[in-house]
């Protein structure tokens, strides 16, 4: 064994070894390295002595051979120099053999030279017989499994099962016993890919040498077997054929330019067909140097098998190697039932402790006061007439008033806004305000029913029906006489009750999430009743609720003493509050009358603007705002995140139009004509909703505390947006870079300041450094993933200046942005092969991406989350990441339980933070 030199690579194994090839192993043609040709030179070898020897140095790198020279071996000869002279003539004709039909296998610099003499092979030779080389690689045999035609191709049992549905789909599709080719793409399941489907039927007739309109049921079981054959060759060879339109076994450029349309069909990626051309271009020059103007097979194979190459080459995401993995990870499941059970709700008390003690406490208070206020009408007369009735009626609405009272507190925005900021942050759960608003109102649905059920079902009637004799002990409650059920419905308790039980039946109903997000299809005229604005107009009708709760608790039945009507005791505070809330948010937004810079129309029906950041008005990245335009609605306020950053002099917002409020915003905010009786819902001329340049006024209030503002209180950040979920990390990356930039003019400055005072006193370099030391504040968070998924490729477009910004001031690789398009097939699928190389070459060899054409490069498919976490974790050791999350509650769900999993199996810490839209 030769020992390695120092200069070599670690991976590198360099050895020496004597071969002795024997008959058996020429005979069989069984051979590990070498192919066709080592036969050839055994054949060769076999007239010479059984007994001549080489020597072989072979260099091992990864999973590649390179042999460095071929020498006979030194050995002892009895026989005399005659016959050391002809054992060694052999031993080098063996020699020189040996490095002629191996000659691709030598080192970098002797192949130069040995090709200049002798050049028994040529350039693409060469690369195909390493090509086959490299397919043994392992990392090869992952891209081997990729080319999929059909997603589901496991076993016997499932093909079979799929073929059924094909033969179901047949029987409805064929006339007369024939499938058309227009329609073989629904037969086997590509819907939305017809174009492609016609693509493979048309390579299959081909190879029948036919050309066929229509099949029989025979014929589609022969190509359903070959779509769905399980070896890479097969599938390989039908990709080719694709492409391969006259099927003389080479593909041209134009050929490639095809089948690159067809798959940016099939993907809808209508941008990449236009610019077909140009990447057929790309991937000829990749594949063929010499420019003979055509590929063969093995070619396209070498192209799959690079692929991993060329996705590492751009991918952005830092693969940290096993070994960091393995340090950071520490596997824990425990074998006992009782030890895991214990673990799991360890875990869920860790997480969810802050939730815990506000739910327990806020039940507690509930309990409190219901068993006091059903004790203490345990020992009243009115108990001899009505029992347990009118005490449980009377303990549900002792709960009623103070829910009536909390369930203002978490939609009071200013005041958590500012709580935000303080220490109760770290043991009050302010994400969860809606969440905690929706449990409230549940409770008072609750307690309602109760409230009001046992007065109308049971203590009223007992009233009605009791003996005089009972009733003379509660008489002075009714001035003396006995009153009926139409006198207790009818009197001010009952109608204020009644009322307030049909207000808020209204309000609650039109706000459940079926009713809010038009899920609810009615017709008209109550589609009114559905949406937005439905929930938005009843929920007001609440104030009204509350006067005629102040009237009910003022009139309420068998209570006389003032302060016993507690009801204006227990609202009285959150109402102020609430009141008080909501006239500083109508102040505020009279002053915060904002200028419209800029309205630009985006694709995915998303408008953006830019205005005018209102005097004193200072915000946090990841806050949002509330917009008003008066010539839509002079009552309706909708919220959006600030996608601009603090340092900004502007203030910029990403609107979706969907509904019917945003879709009125673009329409007055687009529309050339500038009559002012045609803006909005403004049809009167309405004075002051107009500016001196014709375009709407727009309100701004706010800015309003959200989870994602507090991202500066993790060392790492992993942000996650779907579609325009993305808006407040927008803002923060925004930060993040106008942070570094300050920081390094301060560096800059610093240091000049320091080569500047270089001549000056000790004392006063000191001071000086000592100043700018007390004002610089270092910054915890020192690392940024942003993910971001969505369905359409013109997203991208939204936020292009942003990335390529971040891109390129980005120096120190703080920022890492990942881009993934959902609407592509997933990665294997034959229908996005050549598209996910062309777009990895492109971005490996000129930094470019070729949907989003900034320098972030697009992914195709969803992420695999689990990797992410697990390479953050490994990147990131002992530090705590901030999980900020933005978009649909599907995804919410997978993403909290990486953060738990990952957060008990690492040392590093996920903290999940979620904000809906």
């Amino acid at each position: 064994m030769r020992t390695p030199s120092p200069g070599s690579s670690s991976k590198r194994s360099n050895y020496s070894r004597t071969y002795d090839f024997p008959e058996e192993l020429v005979d069989s043609g069984d051979y590990a390295v070498g192919g066709a040709m080592l036969p050839i030179f055994l054949n060769d070898l076999r007239p010479n002595h059984r007994q001549d020897l080489v020597e072989v140095t072979l260099e091992l790198e990864d999973d590649s051979i390179v042999l460095c020279s071929v020498t006979p071996t030194a050995t002892a000869n009895p026989s005399g120099d005659e016959a050391a002279t002809g054992f060694l003539g052999r031993s080098l004709s063996a020699t020189s053999k040996l490095c002629r039909k191996f000659s691709w296998l030598r080192s970098t610099s002797s192949r130069a030279s040995s090709e200049a003499e002798d050049p028994t092979i040529s350039a693409r030779d060469a690369r195909k017989i390493t090509a086959k080389l490299q397919r043994t690689r392992s990392s090869a045999q992952q891209a081997l499994k990729g080319l999929r035609f059909i997603r589901k191709t496991t076993g016997a049992s499932d093909a079979d099962e799929l073929w059924k549905k094909v033969e179901s789909r047949f029987k409805s599709l064929a006339k007369d016993g024939l499938l058309s080719r227009e329609d073989f793409g629904e037969c086997i399941g590509m819907v939305d890919s017809k174009e492609f489907a016609v693509g493979i039927f048309d390579a299959l007739a081909r190879r029948r040498r036919q050309k066929m309109g229509r099949i029989t049921k025979e014929e589609l079981r022969d190509f359903w077997l070959q779509i769905s054959d399980q070896s890479f060759d097969a599938r390989l060879q039908i990709f080719f054929d694709m492409a391969d339109s006259n099927a003389d076994g080479r593909i041209t450029r134009k050929e490639v330019q095809e089948l690159i349309m067809l798959s940016a069909s099939a993907n809808k990626l209508s941008k990449l067909k236009e610019q077909a051309a140009e990447y057929a271009s790309l991937i000829m020059e990749e594949l063929d140097p010499e420019n003979l103007g055509y590929i063969e097979l093995w070619q396209l194979e070498t192209l799959l098998l690079q692929r991993d190459t060329y996705m590492n080459y751009s991918r952005e995401l830092s693969t940290a190697s096993t070994v960091a993995w393995s340090q950071n990870v520490s596997p824990f499941r425990p074998k006992n039932v009782m030890r895991r059970v214990s673990f799991t709700v360890r875990c869920v008390l860790i997480e969810n402790w802050q939730r815990t003690w506000i739910i327990l406490l806020w039940v507690m208070a509930m309990g409190g006061l219901f068993a006091w206020k059903l004790n203490q009408y345990r020992n009243r007369a009115a108990f001899q007439v009505m029992g347990y009735c009118l005490a449980a009626a009377k303990g549900a609405a002792e709960t009623l008033k103070l829910n009536m009272a909390l369930i203002l507190l978490p939609v009071c925005r200013n005041m958590l806004t500012w709580l935000r900021s303080t220490r109760a942050r770290l043991f009050i759960p302010f994400d969860d305000n809606i969440n905690f608003h929706k449990i409230i109102a549940c409770a008072i649905a609750i307690g309602v029913l109760v409230h009001a059920g046992t007065h109308l079902a049971c203590d009223f009637p007992r009233l009605v029906n009791s003996s005089q004799e009972k009733f003379d002990l509660i008489s002075s409650d009714f001035n003396h006489k006995k009153p009926t059920y139409r006198d207790l419905l009818g009197g001010v308790e009952g109608v204020t009750g009644i009322s307030m039980v049909i207000l808020m039946a209204i309000s609650f109903t039109l706000a459940t999430h079926r009713f809010r997000k038009n899920v609810v299809r009615l017709s008209a005229p109550f589609n009114r009743l559905t949406g937005f604005n439905a929930f938005w107009y009843s929920h007001h009708l609440l104030g009204v609720v509350y006067i005629l709760l102040l009237v009910h608790g003022t009139f309420v039945f068998l209570v006389h003493q003032w302060y016993e009507k507690t009801t204006w005791m227990y609202i009285s505070v959150p109402f102020l509050l609430y009141v008080a809330e909501r006239s500083l948010r109508t102040c505020r937004s009279e002053h915060y009358s904002v200028k419209i810079l800029k309205v630009s129309v985006l694709p995915g029906a998303v408008l953006s603007l830019i205005m005018s950041k209102p005097n004193g008005f200072k915000y946090k990245s990841g806050q949002y705002i509330f917009l008003q335009c008066p010539a839509i609605s002079s009552f309706e306020w909708h919220p959006f995140t600030i996608t601009s950053a603090p340092g900004d002099d502007h203030l910029s917002v990403h609107i979706r139009t969907v509904g019917d409020w945003t879709q009125e915003l673009k329409r007055v905010f687009t529309e050339s004509n500038n009559s002012r009786s045609v803006i909005g819902r403004a049809k009167f001329n309405q004075l002051g909703h107009i500016d001196q340049r014709g375009l709407p006024r727009l309100l701004v209030d706010g800015p309003y505390g959200a989870p994602a503002q507090d991202y500066l209180n993790y060392d790492v950040l992993l942000l996650v947006g779907l579609g325009i979920g993305a808006t407040p990390f927008i803002s923060i990356l925004r930060d993040l870079l106008n942070n570094t930039r300050t920081e390094e003019q301060t560096d800059s400055t610093t240091d000049i300041s320091r080569s500047e005072d270089s001549l000056n006193s000790f004392t006063s370099s000191n001071s000086t450094l000592g100043t700018l030391g007390g004002k610089k504040k270092s910054q915890r968070t020192t690392s940024a993933h942003f993910y971001w998924v969505t369905r359409e490729h013109g997203s991208f477009d939204w936020f292009k200046g942003v990335m390529n910004e971040v891109a390129e001031m980005d120096l120190k690789g703080q920022i890492e942005m990942h881009n993934y398009l959902t609407s592509v097939y997933e990665e294997g699928d034959a229908r996005s092969t050549l598209l996910t190389m062309v777009q990895a070459i492109k971005h490996a060899k000129h930094g470019v991406d070729i949907l989003s054409g900034t320098r972030v490069r697009t992914h195709f498919a969803r992420p695999n989350w689990k990797e992410v976490f697990t390479k953050i974790a490994s990147k990131h050791p002992n530090a705590t990441v901030g999980v900020f999350y933005c978009g649909m509650p599907v995804l919410a769900k997978d993403l909290k339980k990486l953060s738990q999993e990952l957060t008990h199996k690492t040392s590093t810490r996920f903290e999940f933070h979620k904000e809906y839209f």
